[in-house]
């Protein structure tokens, strides 16, 4: 009679385990679903500083992996999108910048850039709530771009930009 009792109540104990797992899941999709839901737009880029972006292959590249985040339908296929914007990041990062694009200015918002994707990574990786820091990367590749926008907009002469003793 203890065999069966005891037998009993490890099936039911392995029944209620599995049912809470499950609930778990569906949490955690309509988790993603809002947080997917509540991002911010990429701004977009005008036509001078666009003329310039189309030879620079690397970011073209980097730009289209970031589109990728907004259609990604579940988690596990963010997860994917954003270790394909650190690939690009870093091929980016390696590569050989427009004359117009290769100042600080550019390469200090592509650092921060970079900053709020590992950090949205380990968000992912250690199973925190990533919306905060995919608002920020998101902040952070908008301001790049509107970087490129200020640029090819400057109406200052050049020699007042490269002195730098004033």
């Amino acid at each position: 009679m203890s065999k069966i009792i005891y037998f009993l109540s490890l099936v039911v104990l392995l029944a209620s385990c599995k049912e809470e797992a499950k609930e778990l899941d569906i949490v955690h999709e309509s988790l993603w679903e809002g947080t997917k839901d509540s991002l911010p737009n990429k701004i977009g880029v005008n036509t001078k500083a666009n003329a310039i972006l189309k030879d620079w292959l690397e970011y073209n590249a980097l730009d289209k992996s970031f589109d990728k985040m907004y259609t990604s339908e579940y988690i596990e296929d963010f997860e994917l999108v954003i270790d394909e914007i650190i690939e690009n990041q870093k091929k980016l990062e390696e590569s050989e910048y427009p004359p117009k694009f290769d100042i600080q200015q550019v390469k200090g918002r592509q650092k921060l850039f970079k900053t709020y994707v590992l950090k949205t990574k380990g968000d992912l990786e250690y199973r925190q709530n990533p919306t905060e820091s995919m608002i920020q990367m998101i902040t952070a590749y908008n301001a790049l771009r509107n970087q490129f926008n200020v640029v090819v907009n400057n109406t200052l002469p050049e020699e007042l930009l490269k002195n730098e003793e004033n």
